[in-house]
């Protein structure tokens, strides 16, 4: 396969390791730090000597956010400083949803501007503009992509991804992805997306949760024919050191405004479905995704109130008390939980319980399928409704096979 990834003399070796969220802009964590004599994570940005030498000489263009950092010799830096202080000459950034630095609400969009600690031109790849347009990358060597993906379909960042290949193969730029771990990656499940339902949260007819690291899904793109009338990126993928998909990995910054730790990472898959519901999320609570609750859901014994937060300025029932139920403390997922779903379907004494975006029923966009949503209303058991996913599980993960870098 073309710009497959092999590894020579690195080792892939079983790894754990732990942060805490300290701040949403830059981690004050070290990002090599080792645990339990476990080997330490490299992020593809800290395996600087597969990448420096190929941006000598070069334009550069970075696509990146808050999650592009990187520790080098103990000292956690962006990408961007990284680069610019090996002297590559980094001329552009393109920020994705929820802006460069990060802090901009989920949907909001995202203007283009300068970015206030290099002085260097950002453009914005999310609202009206989220494909790089020709003019934007004409002087532009090579573009750097590093974002830290959470491993769900609906998690816009692959979107973005999605586009900067497309618009890289149309425009006969390069791309080089430094890859990161993928909190969400030890598991593959739900619902494949059927092509009626494609949009922003949905391009590709993969599982709600595909299991591949951003690098190994970039791969995906490039080696299905994803990209508008089958084209080709120049892709190649600088790979992790000593991960593997059992790898247990915390981020060390948020990767957006309303994943605020690694237990709303990994219960995002499951509750993000609530967005298409009459449901708050969490959003308006320093514990986004891990309580879900509504004024119309009484009978349940959990209460709080969402209240505007930095980067939920509007959340759903803002100022209302919601009755629900808090996830905060149910054990690691590895697996997409619909009870929650279910539960919250069968005790809300308000209708409609699904909600639209547009014209759509935005559970069905989220989901891939109209399916889902049809069957919770006749009320299958959440054993019954996976049952039907099994066949398309089964195909997606053949595909999947051939692009994964790293150990299962």
């Amino acid at each position: 396969m073309k710009n497959f990834v092999k590894y020579t003399s690195i080792g892939l070796l079983s790894s754990v390791i732990f942060f805490g969220f300290s701040t949403p802009i830059l981690a004050q964590n070290n990002t090599s730090k080792t645990i339990d004599n476990h080997s330490t994570i490299l992020v593809g940005a800290e395996n600087t000597t597969q990448y420096l030498s190929k941006l000598k000489g070069k334009k550069v263009g970075l696509i990146s956010n808050q999650t592009g950092i990187a520790t080098i010799n103990g000292t956690t830096m962006h990408t961007v400083d990284l680069l610019l202080k090996n002297n590559i000459n980094v001329i552009k950034l393109y920020s994705p949803e929820h802006g460069f630095r990060g802090d901009a609400d989920a949907g909001a969009k995202v203007k283009s501007g300068v970015d206030a600690k290099t002085n260097l031109p950002i453009i914005s790849l999310y609202g009206d503009n989220k494909k790089p347009k020709a003019n934007q990358i004409a002087d532009v060597d090579v573009l750097v992509f590093d974002m830290q993906d959470v491993g769900a379909r609906f998690y816009t960042y692959i979107s973005t991804l999605h586009y900067v290949l497309e618009a890289a193969a149309e425009n006969g730029k390069k791309v080089i992805v430094l890859d990161r771990p993928n909190p969400n990656g030890h598991y593959v499940d739900g619902p494949v997306m059927k092509n009626e339902y494609k949009s922003f949260v949905g391009m590709h007819n993969v599982p709600i949760v595909y299991g591949m690291t951003i690098g190994e899904y970039a791969q995906m793109i490039n080696g299905e024919g994803w990209l508008a009338n089958g084209i080709k990126a120049d892709l190649e993928i600088i790979p992790l050191i000593n991960y593997t998909h059992q790898s247990k990995y915390n981020l060390p910054v948020k990767p957006s405004p309303n994943l605020p730790n690694a237990h709303a990472i990994n219960l995002y898959p499951s509750t993000c479905l609530f967005e298409g519901t009459n449901v708050n999320e969490g959003r308006g609570t320093d514990i986004q995704f891990q309580v879900y609750g509504s004024p119309f859901l009484k009978n349940m014994p959990y209460q709080y109130t969402p209240t505007s937060k930095p980067g939920a300025t509007s959340p759903k029932f803002k100022d209302e008390v919601c009755y629900g139920e808090d996830l905060s403390n149910v054990p690691y997922q590895s697996a997409i939980n619909l009870k929650w779903l279910i539960n919250a379907y069968k005790n809300n004494t308000k209708q409609p319980f699904w909600t639209m975006n547009g014209k759509k029923l935005w559970i069905d966009q989220l989901s891939g399928t109209d399916e889902l949503r049809k069957q919770i209303e006749a009320g299958l058991s959440e054993e019954e409704i996976k049952a039907t996913w099994q066949k398309d599980l089964e195909a997606f993960k053949k595909i999947r096979t051939k692009y994964l870098i790293y150990k299962e």
